[in-house]
């Protein structure tokens, strides 16, 4: 049985990645939010992976999010996503007026990634392997993490913004890396 932060189970705080969620949400519903976006970046672990687990672990991995019944709710089949349906970041995307947000593992090129790009993968980390492995936790093999995100993020910015455009495109994404958390 998981533990919460309280020990009662149920009761404990709400992920990070779900608050942050439950705020995306509320300032989309606070006004009018589509057109206002062009672009949606999200990264993270099931909860917000759309396909990248089976670009990473392959489509013959087995694993239940590549077959059914996960996808058949909404989508008729399987998508990659850790849900029967539609996830949260699909809500997100549909109240900014924007399509499904792409896994970046799917796309080659900057027209692929026109309206943003999804780096989450099922399973991934916030620490990197090695941090683990310092610690005497051998098992985690080439585990996705957000450093390895991250990365991903800085070659997708390069594809969108070859030479960053004589400084034009990377401030915008510099203030969104850097912006105060909402309080």
């Amino acid at each position: 049985m998981a533990s919460s932060a309280s020990g009662r189970a149920g009761r404990g705080l709400p992920s990070p990645a779900a608050a942050a969620a439950a705020v995306l949400l509320v300032l989309a519903g606070a006004a009018p939010a589509a057109g206002c976006y062009p672009r949606v970046f999200s990264f993270g672990d099931s909860l917000a992976d759309t396909g990248n687990y089976a670009f990473v672990y392959g489509n013959d991995s087995g694993d239940p999010a590549l077959r059914l019944p996960y996808g058949e709710t909404f989508f008729h089949r399987p998508t990659g996503r850790f849900s029967n349906g539609r996830i949260v970041l699909d809500f997100i995307a549909e109240t900014l007026g924007l399509p499904f947000v792409p896994p970046y593992l799917s796309g080659r090129s900057a027209e692929d990634f026109a309206c943003g790009a999804n780096f989450a993968v099922g399973g991934a980390t916030a620490l990197s392997p090695d941090f683990f492995r310092d610690r005497g936790i051998d098992d985690m093999g080439d585990q996705v993490h957000l450093d390895m995100e991250m990365k991903w993020f800085r070659e997708l910015l390069d594809l969108l913004c070859p030479g960053n455009l004589a400084g034009m495109c990377l401030p915008f994404f510099y203030l969104l890396r850097f912006h105060p958390p909402l309080t």
